[in-house]
């Protein structure tokens, strides 16, 4: 089974140039496939998924309700709802893809996952959020002079104050920022919800502290970078030396786990602006200009355990 998505829409009509049919093909392809973050965690999901066939002698392509069923039965021992799902949809965008008939629609087979559903449940593990008072000590003590130490800083800075996802921030680039007397505006190209290069920005205000301020930090780590294009977030090299190499979103996740605990996560940047945010007093359509969620459903589970605790009635039984 190839798990590279080689799909295509060939189009053979003889009446169009060569060039025209090759774009329609190409862009149907792109349309096809998705984005590249997608067909990269696809990948992984199928190659999973046909490595559990060799192992058990079953075919992985076109494949029947009988051994998808096998394959979600075997996953429920180990992984949990999400991870179940995302690998059933890999298996059926390429059977879509290929225009097959996707067996995740089969009656028995969706029987079976209700199964499952109502064995291990379908609650997501969630990125903890930090106590804001933490975060504030973190960036007091941080020791800027070695070039290392102040792009982290600008990372967890920007990351949380922009409610960004990791995979937003590794792709800023210097001239995405645009400095004002009144804050900064940073232009996103693309995200998880602007797959299209729709026009999309995030405001950051100046922090009366400046050891805290997520502006003033970033321009001095754009004054170390020395230029005005390309990559904002790049390595640095043994002996502090600054590169171009640009970050990738592990190392994102890398460096929050540094500071924070093995516990937090890169999304936990994103999590705590929302739940400070939420605590402070911010309605959700403020928060949702900032962390460009679609609805507020997704800001309803980020605040809920801070939620029960701080507006509960049941504060007010008199007791």
């Amino acid at each position: 089974m190839n798990t590279n998505f080689p799909v295509q829409v060939n189009s053979t009509n003889i009446g169009l140039p060569i060039d025209l049919r090759e774009k329609v093909n190409e862009y149907g392809r792109l349309g096809l496939a998705g984005a590249v973050n997608t067909q990269r965690a696809y990948k992984s999901d199928l190659q999973n998924f046909n490595d559990w066939c060799e192992i058990n002698g079953q075919v992985p392509f076109p494949v029947s309700p009988e051994t998808l069923a096998a394959y979600v039965s075997h996953l429920a021992d180990s992984c949990k709802w999400a991870t179940i799902n995302r690998r059933l949809a890999a298996i059926s965008k390429l059977h879509q893809v290929n225009n097959l008939d996707t067996p995740t629609q089969n009656r028995i087979f969706r029987v079976v996952m209700e199964g499952i559903k109502r064995t291990k449940g379908i609650r997501q593990k969630q990125a903890p959020a930090f106590k804001l008072h933490i975060l504030k000590q973190l960036l007091r003590d941080f020791d800027t002079e070695l070039n290392a130490n102040l792009r982290n800083k600008a990372i967890l800075l920007l990351g949380f104050t922009g409610a960004f996802r990791r995979s937003e921030l590794v792709a800023l680039n210097v001239e995405d920022l645009n400095f004002t007397d009144d804050g900064l505006i940073v232009s996103l190209q693309k995200s998880k919800t602007n797959q299209y290069g729709d026009y999309e920005e995030k405001a950051i205000f100046y922090s009366p502290e400046a050891v805290l301020c997520s502006i003033r930090t970033l321009q001095k780590w754009i004054e170390r970078l020395e230029k005005s294009s390309d990559a904002l977030f790049v390595r640095v090299r043994k002996g502090d030396k600054i590169t171009t190499d640009r970050l990738t979103d592990k190392t994102v996740n890398d460096l929050v786990k540094t500071y924070f605990g093995e516990e937090f996560s890169a999304h936990s940047l994103r999590a705590s602006f929302i739940t400070i945010a939420k605590i402070n007093g911010a309605d959700d359509s403020e928060i949702m200009r900032q962390s460009k969620h679609k609805t507020s459903a997704m800001i309803q589970r980020y605040t809920r355990i801070e939620n029960i605790k701080k507006h509960n009635a049941g504060m007010k039984l008199g007791l």
